[in-house]
């Protein structure tokens, strides 16, 4: 796939029209999220071209109450085709064997992967999905400010980022115009800072 020739014809596009490209050349596509800030523009979006659009949800077990209760609104209210993951091991059981360990602890790694790669990388298996939807922006961290709207992971799946060159301003005159709730009470334990890469994308 000549994906410098797809970026190149997508650049002047539309959120809306990158989305259309995408459902038509997907066989089977995916869009994930963690209802983080800006999450239901990504969800509006993508679920209104294809209503039926399975939506993965890799659920740490640590967000907060706020999160939750977002959640419930946008899958009630956007009708989600939802499917949620959860780490094999409950936060409770974790909280006395491991704890959520400092970010440069070697424990730390041994958390992320309990409470995010593992379960996104089961989902991934389960679904198996050509094209994948994100709500990845450029200006986030600086492996996300070389990847473009569209991009290929290692195993081989395509990315699809409809609002990368969006601001923040923007997203919420996207939320505004379509009346969507936004998040910022959010908490992902295994980021700590936010600009930090959460191992799933990289």
């Amino acid at each position: 796939m000549d994906i410098k020739g797809i970026n190149a014809a997508l650049q002047d596009k539309s959120p809306e029209e990158i989305v259309e490209w995408a459902i038509q050349h997907a066989k089977k596509p995916v869009v994930t999220t963690n209802f983080r800030p800006y999450e239901s523009a990504i969800l509006h979006l993508t679920t209104k071209i294809s209503p039926q659009l399975e939506v993965v949800w890799c659920d740490t077990g640590y967000n907060t109450s706020a999160t939750y209760r977002h959640a419930k609104e946008l899958i009630e209210n956007l009708n989600l085709n939802i499917h949620i993951y959860v780490p094999q091991q409950s936060v409770g059981y974790r909280n006395v064997i491991l704890g959520i360990p400092e970010v440069d602890s070697p424990a730390h790694k041994i958390f992320s992967d309990q409470v995010k790669l593992e379960p996104f990388q089961r989902a991934m298996k389960i679904h198996a999905p050509d094209i994948w939807f994100t709500n990845l922006r450029k200006g986030q961290t600086a492996f996300r400010d070389g990847i473009d709207i569209v991009s290929q992971g290692k195993d081989g799946v395509i990315k699809v980022s409809p609002f990368y060159n969006y601001s923040d301003e923007e997203l919420d005159e996207y939320l505004t115009e379509h009346h969507l709730p936004n998040e910022k009470n959010y908490y992902d334990p295994t980021k700590v800072l936010e600009n930090r890469e959460c191992g799933i994308h990289n």
